[in-house]
C-alpha cells in the first residue's frame, strides 16, 4: 500500500490534476493521495494559499474583501471548467469560503489557520470529484471524520498521538482516499494547520498511521540533489538517503522536503520517495532508516540564510553552574527557539532565526542577558547563512573538517562558527550571508566531486 501526497505545482491547474489522476492510476498500490492547494501556474503566479491568506488579512484588518474572495474562487472556477466539471462545485467552494468568514471569531490566528485551510480542503474535493467522473472509485476525506487531531497551536499545530490510532481504519478504505493536507481539528473542534509546507507532514502521519509500505511524495523535481542546481548547476542527483540525512539536509534549506514532515515516518519506518510529477517514470530519491556508504562520503551540502547570532562573553562561566540554563530560559521567556548553541570556556554563541527580531525585542533581549547573567559583553549579529555538510559517510572520517574548512580559506569565505553534531554525520558552518553561494560552491568542488550517489 502506498501513500502519494501531490504537491502545489502538481495541483496547479487542470492540465497537472490530470497528470496525477494518470500516475495514480498506474499504480493499484497507491491508495491514499494527500492533496495540496493549487499552486503556481507560472512563475509569477500567486499560489491559493497566499490568496487566501491576502483574503483573511483583509477579513481580520476590516477592509472590503469581495476581490480577494473572488480571486480564490475565480482560480477553482478555471480548473473546474477546464476538467469539465459541474459548476455547482464552484457554488459549494464560494458558499463554504463565505462560511468560513461569517464564522470569525474572536481569534485572529485560528480564522487565519480557518481561510488556509480551505485551499487543501476545497481541492482534496475537486480532485476527488475528478476521479469519480473517470469511472474510479474515490473519495473525499474530511479530516475531522478521521481523526486527524492537532494540538492549539495555530499555524504551527503539532499532531496529537491519538490521531495515529484514528487514522489506522483509512488502510480498509475500498475506495481511493482524498486527504487534504496541512490541517486538522483541535479537541475544540476548531482547524488548525501545520507550519508552511505542512502537506508533507499530514502525508507522513497518514503513511505512519496505515503502515504504508511507501510514502511517495510528488514534486516538480526529479530527485533530491546534492547541492542545490541553482548554485551549483552541475550538482549530482541523490539516488538513496537515510532519514538523518534528508532531516539536516531539509533543516539547512533543502526545499524539496519538510523537514518535520520526516518524523512520522521515521518512527513508523516508512521508506519515503521523492518522485517528479512531469517525469513519474525517473526513479527519484528513495529515503530509508539505513543504507550502504563509502568512508569519507558527502551525501549533500545545504545552505539557508535568515539567521543571526548572540554573542555574549563572562570570564570563568565555565565555573558558574546554571548559567546555560538560565539563558536559554531567557530565550524561551521572549519566545525565541534556538538552532544551535556552541560555547567555549568564557564565551557562548546561540544561533536563531532573525525573522523574530525587532529592533525593539533585540534590545530588550540584550538587556535582559546583561542584568540577569552578568555578562561582561553581549552582541547580535545578523546576516548570517548556514551550511550544512552531510553524509553517512563522515563517520570518523579523518580530514574531512580539515578538508572543509581549507576549501573555505582558498574561497576567501570567513567562517563565522563551526559545530558538529554527535552523531558524526553533518557540520555545520556559519558565513555571511553575502559569502553563502561562493562557500556551497567551494565546498561542493572540495567534497562532492567524488560523490558516487
Amino acid at each position: 500500500m502506498k501513500v502519494a501526497k501531490f504537491g502545489g505545482s502538481s495541483l496547479a491547474n487542470a492540465q497537472q490534476i490530470l497528470k496525477m489522476v494518470d500516475i495514480v492510476k498506474a499504480d493499484p498500490d497507491r491508495r491514499i493521495v494527500v492533496v495540496s492547494a493549487p499552486g503556481k501556474r507560472f512563475s509569477d503566479d500567486i499560489k491559493v494559499t497566499d490568496l487566501l491568506i491576502a483574503l483573511a488579512e483583509a477579513v481580520i484588518a476590516g477592509q472590503p474583501y469581495e476581490d480577494e474572495l473572488a480571486k480564490v474562487v475565480g482560480r477553482y472556477a478555471e480548473i473546474q471548467q477546464e476538467l469539465g466539471l459541474d459548476a455547482s462545485i464552484v457554488t459549494e467552494i464560494e458558499a463554504d469560503l463565505r462560511d468560513r468568514v461569517a464564522r470569525r471569531g474572536d481569534n485572529d490566528a485560528q480564522f487565519m489557520d480557518a481561510v488556509k485551510a480551505s485551499g487543501e480542503d476545497n481541492n482534496a474535493k475537486i480532485v476527488a470529484q475528478v476521479f469519480v467522473n473517470q469511472g474510479v472509485p474515490a473519495r473525499y476525506i474530511d479530516p475531522k471524520d478521521a481523526g486527524m487531531l492537532l494540538s492549539d497551536d495555530f499555524a504551527n499545530a503539532q499532531v496529537l498521538d491519538e490521531s495515529f490510532e484514528n487514522l489506522a481504519s483509512l488502510r480498509e478504505e475500498k475506495d481511493i482516499g482524498i486527504f487534504p493536507g496541512f490541517f486538522g481539528y483541535t479537541k475544540q473542534g476548531d482547524v488548525a494547520t501545520f507550519p508552511r509546507g505542512g502537506s508533507d507532514i499530514t502525508g507522513a502521519i497518514v503513511a505512519a498511521a496505515v503502515k504504508a509500505d511507501m510514502y511517495e511524495n510528488f514534486t516538480d523535481v526529479d530527485s533530491v540533489f546534492a547541492a542545490d542546481p541553482r548554485v551549483l548547476p552541475d550538482a549530482p542527483a541523490i539516488a538513496l538517503l537515510t532519514y538523518r540525512e534528508m532531516r539536516e539536509l531539509s533543516y539547512a534549506g533543502f526545499g524539496v522536503f519538510h523537514d518535520e514532515a520526516i518524523v512520522p515516518a521515521v518512527q513508523a519506518k516508512v521508506p519515503i520517495c521523492i518522485k517528479n510529477t512531469n517525469r513519474p517514470s525517473a526513479p527519484g530519491t528513495l529515503i530509508v532508516s539505513d543504507r550502504k556508504y563509502e568512508h569519507g562520503e558527502v551525501t549533500g551540502i545545504a545552505s539557508a540564510e535568515g539567521f543571526s547570532a548572540i554573542y555574549l562573553s563572562k570570564y570563568m562561566m565555565n565555573r558558574e553552574m546554571g548559567f546555560g540554563r538560565r539563558l536559554l530560559q531567557i530565550l524561551e521567556e521572549e519566545q525565541l527557539s534556538f538552532e544551535h548553541a556552541p560555547s567555549g570556556i568564557d564565551n557562548m554563541s546561540v544561533i536563531l532565526e532573525t525573522a523574530p527580531f525587532t529592533p525593539e525585542k533585540e534590545q530588550h533581549v540584550l538587556n535582559r542577558i546583561r542584568t540577569e547573567l552578568g555578562v561582561d559583553d553581549a552582541t547580535i549579529e545578523h546576516g548570517l547563512a548556514l551550511i550544512m555538510i552531510v553524509g553517512e559517510g563522515m563517520r570518523y572520517a579523518v580530514g574531512l573538517a580539515a578538508g572543509a574548512c581549507a576549501a573555505l580559506a582558498d574561497a576567501g569565505v570567513n567562517i563565522e562558527l563551526i559545530n558538529q553534531g554527535s552523531s558524526e554525520i553533518s557540520i555545520m558552518f556559519g558565513v555571511k550571508e553575502l559569502d553563502r553561494k561562493q562557500a556551497v560552491q567551494a565546498l561542493g568542488k572540495a567534497l562532492l566531486k567524488k560523490n558516487g550517489n
